[in-house]
């Protein structure tokens, strides 16, 4: 039975790839696209049916024109590098909802959320690139479905465990058993999160910057960000990286985020740009 589970996992690994646009990292990814869309609707629609919209119409505003060109751009990179099947199913929404916190989240599809608690951080447009860069570098790069994969991998891999020490005493299978959840959760669940905000970090600057917006705005933004107040708990045990880790690795990003700026006239987007 351990064979064929070491098997499977190896079979899986060999044959759910993929590689996120921009970066080139693969992934791991075992959840099919409509399945994780279906979910992501029903919770999306959930949300907003219990969520009131924001009662500030220029915040609402704002977030739809930077969303939509932000999208408009990215679509058109995706396209001339013949990637723009990965939106395939995609129905892009973006909405400000009423809420004091500090926060934006994204969903598979194109789902993007801001509260009316960020908006004062981000200033004016390009401050809302940079949040909304992020979300949809989440949402482009398939967080949401690698999260899942990795779960699903690290609940088959605990399966392999206690097979492994099925002979052995119940102190010991039970000792295995915290170990392997402790270490799937500390070894590989929490740090590729960190690694899926530190990356829609640094394409969340490139997407900003094919859509005209300068990405260097991004730094400053996560600074008042940061003044604003970060988690107490410890980088190892949060699912996000230290402001000071994130602002650091943005400096690194942000050479690579600047070749692909160009300043837009007016509101208009880059779709006639050439990447």
């Amino acid at each position: 039975m351990k064979q064929i589970i070491i098997l499977c996992v190896s079979a899986i690994l060999l044959t759910a790839c993929s590689t996120v646009p921009v970066t080139g990292r693969r992934q791991l990814n075992i959840i099919p696209s409509s399945q994780i869309m279906s979910l992501s609707n029903q919770q999306f629609t959930e949300f907003m049916q219990q969520t009131p919209l924001s009662n500030d119409m220029a915040g609402r505003a704002a977030v739809q024109r930077v969303g939509k060109r932000i999208q408009a751009a990215v679509e058109e990179y995706l396209r001339q590098q013949n990637q723009l099947h990965l939106l395939d199913g995609f129905a892009w929404e973006f909405h400000l909802v009423q809420s004091p916190q500090v926060n934006a989240f994204a969903m598979p599809g194109g789902k993007i959320v801001f509260y009316d608690g960020i908006m004062p951080l981000t200033q004016n447009d390009t401050g809302i690139a940079v949040v909304m860069g992020h979300e949809i570098a989440h949402v482009v790069a398939q967080h949401g479905s690698e999260r899942m994969s990795q779960q699903m991998m690290a609940q088959l891999g605990s399966a392999a465990a206690a097979i492994a020490v099925s002979g052995q005493s119940e102190t010991t299978q039970a000792i295995a058993g915290t170990v392997f959840g402790a270490g799937a959760q500390l070894g590989v669940l929490l740090p590729y999160s960190r690694k899926h905000e530190l990356e829609a970090d640094r394409l969340g600057m490139i997407f900003m910057a094919m859509a005209g917006f300068n990405p260097s705005d991004a730094i400053p933004f996560w600074q008042r960000m940061s003044e604003n107040g970060s988690a107490s708990v410890a980088e190892f045990m949060s699912t996000h990286p230290s402001d000071a880790t994130r602002i650091r690795e943005m400096h690194r990003a942000l050479p690579e985020a600047m070749k692909f700026y160009r300043p837009a006239a007016g509101s208009g987007t880059s779709s006639s740009w050439s990447f």
